[in-house]
């Protein structure tokens, strides 16, 4: 079920999967999943729908291990956004790992020999190779057995043996993906696909071309946090998209961007993790070392035309860091990022504040610290610290 939490003009898009347990000890699971709000402003007594004269109309459900959401602003597209939800479970069927006969599946289980795919299948494979070469593999989706190994969905998740890990990560290698026609091969049979840093972005693009090819004209399509506008607001205004602020567990929003027609997905340390004997270990992983990422990054967010790159770009820049990301981001046409560092501070790209207007909402506190090996909690005297654009 999706949860609006409405106050101060503003409404925030929660999912219910948002789930914090085994506080009490060494070992702490967290999942705070990254969330994005709509944001309604400046007017004062704003609803949901201030997008424009009338209600919206709205349905979520639970594919891809997290809640998804579709709000429309024509009441005449019922069977419309009821058609979206068949496309959430279709492309399931074909993307995930964990469904034994999907095209993923099937290619993980074929031993090394050439699978026979789905059109969208292989479409969203070549997507992922060209983001794996694009950052020299840090972004990789062969990554499956090094997802499964850190399960950071269990209910008491820990470290995997440090054999298992480097074990895992030699496996790690896009170059061993070969696709001729419809059919796939993983040439390393101890390899496995995991699309989760890309998939979501492409079944939101694919919502969005069949809600455009059935006249709807506004709506926003979230799958998890993957946040993609169609269109405009009914009056022709920008969408305003909230950033939470990381590791805030009241859902606070650090700032806004306000967007028409394009996608804003964030990346970050918060959105799944656990604390063992002091140190927190996120789920973005090296696929180098097989560990969580190291760079004192706590999330970041792209803004560009689909969702598709947009995801994927948000776990590529994540990886590189703030240097090497926003270089990386100003190489791309039609594309912007905002990145959060764990210090306090905002650093953006060119066009944030020009082709993208922001607007800083909040504070961040200064929180965190880092351990020579990864991320370690602790708790800061400073007082807030406002943002500053780099």
């Amino acid at each position: 079920m999706l949860i609006l939490a409405e106050g101060r003009g503003i409404v925030n898009i929660r999912t219910n999967d948002d789930v914090m347990g085994n506080e009490g000890g060494d070992n702490m699971r967290k999942f705070s999943r990254i969330r994005l709000f709509l944001l309604f402003l400046p007017l004062a007594g704003v609803i949901f729908s201030g997008c424009g004269k009338q209600e919206p109309i709205s349905q979520s459900g639970f594919y891809f291990d997290t809640i998804i959401s579709v709000t429309l602003y024509d009441h005449s597209k019922q069977e419309e956004l009821a058609h979206c939800f068949e496309l959430a479970d279709l492309y399931e069927q074909y993307f995930s790992a964990s469904i034994p006969d999907s095209d993923i599946s099937r290619i993980n289980a074929a031993g090394g020999k050439p699978v026979r795919v789905h059109d969208e299948t292989k479409e969203l494979l070549e997507k992922g190779l060209g983001y794996a070469e694009l950052s020299g593999g840090k972004f990789d989706i062969t990554v499956g057995r090094l997802t499964s190994l850190w399960d950071f969905q269990a209910e008491t998740p820990s470290v995997p043996d440090a054999g298992k890990i480097s074990d895992a990560a030699a496996t790690v290698d896009y170059q061993n993906i070969s696709i001729a026609g419809d059919q796939v091969t993983l040439k390393n049979p101890d390899a496995a696909i995991d699309l989760g840093g890309i998939a979501k972005g492409y079944i939101a693009d694919r919502m969005k071309q069949y809600l455009q090819s059935q006249g709807v004209a506004g709506g926003i399509i979230n799958l998890g946090g993957n946040v993609l506008a169609i269109g405009a607001k009914d009056n022709g205004d920008a969408y305003h998209i909230g950033i939470q602020k990381p590791f805030d567990e009241t859902g606070a929003v650090a700032a806004s961007v306000k967007v028409k027609d394009r996608a804003v997905v964030t990346s970050g340390t918060y959105e799944r993790y656990f604390v063992q004997d002091g140190v927190m270990y996120h789920h973005i992983l090296d696929t180098a070392t097989g560990y969580p990422i190291e760079n004192k990054v706590a999330g970041v967010t792209v803004i560009c035309q689909d969702a598709v790159d947009a995801d994927a770009l948000s776990t590529v820049c994540f990886a590189l860091g703030v240097k090497d990301g926003l270089a990386l981001v100003e190489t791309l046409d039609d594309t912007e990022a905002v990145f959060i560092t764990a210090d306090g501070q905002l650093h953006s790209s060119s066009g944030i504040g020009e082709e993208i207007p922001l607007q800083v909402l909040s504070f961040i506190r200064k929180d965190l610290c880092f351990s020579a090996k990864h991320v370690r909690i602790t708790q800061s005297l400073e007082p807030l610290i406002s943002i500053q654009m780099a």
